[in-house]
């Protein structure tokens, strides 16, 4: 009994000898299979041929081989945003933002780096739905246009980034305005007025905040906060004095006795006051 144990025991060891050899060896296959040996240069022209053939997601792959095989050439940086883009190209927008996102981390302020924000922001711009759906990719987006406009002015990509920010705030805004509208039809009147103070204190430079301080107006009147209203008219009225909403908004104070009038003090004169102005008469 005790030989048969001692036999069973060498059994054992030899088995877990023989598995640990194992798995050494597919561990050391497997690396061999990752690290490619060609030189870094070679690797770049050929993941840059496939770029130029419309391969896109070869030469992303081919890109991120590179940048894996040969994490300390010159080539390996450029590699990471090229993957970036050519996933970008090919359609997959998941791979293109977490190689971009990758390269922003690794490599911020460097020549690429508007390159990678613009992939990036345009993943997501790409995926903008209308007002009435989840904006979460607008939001995404408006966050990297930003950091173009502000890191990178001087840019190729900042002239689209100033375009798309108008486009993104639009969006923004209008969701803003649809759920207002919707408060305020169910006459939640304090829940409307979040909305519509969103757009006038984040969004001035669309064409909804006329909409928007009417909408005010209506809301504080129907509140018993007339102040506010007569705020909110007379700013709208001082800015976009032929606005049809202006004229709505004054029609309101009327029927309720007062004339438009602006409070110092309110949170609207402080917040239009606070903003630059792009052609919309300037400030008070």
């Amino acid at each position: 009994m005790r030989d048969m144990r001692r036999v069973l025991g060498k059994l054992v060891g030899l088995a877990a000898v023989i598995g640990a050899s194992a798995l050494a060896g597919c561990a050391s296959n497997d690396l061999t299979t990752a690290i490619n040996t060609d030189p870094p240069e070679k690797m770049y022209a050929e993941a840059d041929a496939a770029m130029s053939a419309g391969k896109f997601e070869d030469a992303a792959k081919k890109f991120e081989d590179l940048d894996r095989s040969h994490p300390y050439s010159p080539e390996a940086r450029r590699a990471i945003v090229l993957a970036a883009y050519s996933y970008y190209k090919a359609g997959k927008t998941p791979e293109a933002v977490a190689s971009a996102e990758r390269y922003t981390v690794m490599h911020p302020g460097t020549k690429d780096a508007a390159l990678a924000h613009h992939i990036i922001a345009s993943s997501y711009f790409d995926d903008i739905k209308g007002p009435n759906r989840d904006q979460t990719a607008t939001k995404k987006a408006l966050e990297q246009l930003k950091i173009i406009q502000a890191r990178y002015p001087d840019s190729e990509y900042a002239k689209t980034a100033e375009n798309r920010i108008r486009i993104c705030e639009d969006t923004l805004a209008a969701q803003e305005m649809e759920v207002g509208r919707y408060y305020l039809k169910q006459s939640n009147y304090a829940g409307a007025i979040n909305r519509f103070k969103t757009v006038v204190s984040d969004y001035q430079t669309t064409a909804h905040v006329e909409e928007a301080l009417m909408r005010l107006t209506e809301s504080y009147m129907a509140l018993g906060v007339v102040n506010e209203a007569q705020t909110a008219a007379a700013v709208l009225g001082h800015n976009f004095p032929e606005s049809k909403w202006y004229k709505q908004a004054y029609a309101l104070l009327q029927d309720g006795g007062v004339a438009p009038r602006e409070d110092g003090e309110s949170w609207i004169s402080k917040a239009w006051k606070s903003m630059p102005k792009l052609g919309l008469g300037g400030p008070l």
